[in-house]
């Protein structure tokens, strides 16, 4: 049945089996399904966590406006060159801004970052920096930024609204602003996370079937792991009868594999979430099962530990030079190239984007 487009009842059936011999068989296809459409190259890209204000209350994040307990902090300009031009001589593909929703980041003085990025490093942009005003992605894009990610994290409305309060005087649904990215000329990421209380495996299935809907260039799939001191942290209620989607790396890594399956040319992360609960393999494990890109952390060492939407999240003192020696080790390892450049949204490569760079 793998070797034709998945229905909706084939997705949710393998999320919920545990054969070994099934899950092999998934994670055969995933793997096949990925060299066919993507090659054989891992991307990198450099993540910068340019902000740690948030000023959303979701019930499960670190960063919720709420947390008076966390030192907040805002990378200036210079900073965020600086981690660019890190990604440029490291050769990484992109760097990716990531945030809370900070309306301290302002339009035109991001704009001229991304600007200066594009003009002066010469590397690739991808925002992920939540529910923005039209005007402010319209910027963002003629700035020369070119992907933006956003994850729907569940398309179950209720379920949604359950754990993330709406923000007073915002109007912005998700899925229209999905939309809404792609009308503006923008590679769209978004994606869902596994596990969340009250979470069926019906709901999830119709998750990975929207992927293909939304015709996604970039899908994040992680775990849901909540903060401390979150409203979510002591548990919720669950879904019954056994339909409960359970967070774990199992669930994560068919979630990934399917995701693999209903788009064949995305690229799709081996979520830094993963090696939260498996410090170990997480990551080159889903790297096996469908997955083949990564993102380097590039903050400033400093700052890291306060970007901390969850706890467990890999934090080492490793340099981006080491990281970058490690990574490239790893990728060789498994008989995988680093990549130079991702595909484009029709998935078309140039040969130089598989080819290897060290």
């Amino acid at each position: 049945m793998l070797d034709r487009a998945i229905t909706l009842p084939e997705i949710e059936f393998w999320l919920r089996t545990t054969s070994d011999a099934m899950l092999w068989e998934l994670f055969e296809a995933a793997d096949a399904t990925r060299r066919a459409a993507a090659g054989h190259a891992v991307y990198l890209h450099g993540l910068v966590e340019i902000s740690n204000y948030c000023v959303r209350q979701c019930h499960y994040c670190g960063l919720r406006a709420p947390n008076l307990n966390l030192p907040r902090y805002r990378m200036d300009g210079e900073q965020i060159l600086a981690a660019a031009r890190t990604a440029r001589r490291l050769r990484y593909a992109s760097v990716v801004l990531q945030a809370g929703e900070d309306y301290g980041i302002e339009r035109d003085w991001l704009a001229h970052v991304v600007r200066l990025i594009r003009q002066r490093v010469r590397v690739g942009v991808t925002l992920s920096l939540g529910e923005r005003p039209e005007r402010d992605l319209v910027a963002w894009r003629r700035a020369g930024a070119d992907t933006y990610v956003l994850k729907f994290e569940t398309s179950d409305r209720e379920l949604y609204d359950r754990i993330h309060p709406k923000l007073a005087g915002a109007n912005t649904e998700r899925m229209a602003m999905l939309s809404l990215l792609r009308e503006i000329g923008f590679r769209v990421g978004s994606g869902v996370m596994v596990g969340i209380p009250g979470q069926t495996f019906a709901s999830l299935a119709r998750d990975i079937a929207l992927f293909r809907d939304l015709q996604l260039d970039f899908i994040g799939v992680s775990p849901f792991i909540p903060a401390p001191g979150t409203p979510l942290a002591a548990g919720a209620d669950e879904a019954p009868n056994g339909a409960q989607v359970p967070a774990d790396e199992l669930t994560t890594h068919k979630a990934l594999a399917l995701a693999r399956l209903v788009r064949p040319e995305a690229l799709i992360p081996a979520s830094t979430a993963l090696a939260a609960v498996n410090p170990r393999r997480g990551r080159f494990l889903a790297l096996t099962r469908g997955a083949n890109l990564m993102l380097p952390n590039l903050t400033p060492p400093d700052l890291r530990p306060l970007y901390a939407p969850y706890p467990g999240r890999p934090c080492t003192p490793e340099t981006p030079n080491e990281c970058r020696l490690r990574l490239s080790k790893q990728i060789r390892q498994m008989g995988r190239v680093v990549g130079r450049r991702a595909p484009d949204r029709r998935g078309h490569q140039s040969a130089a984007s598989t080819a290897p760079t060290d």
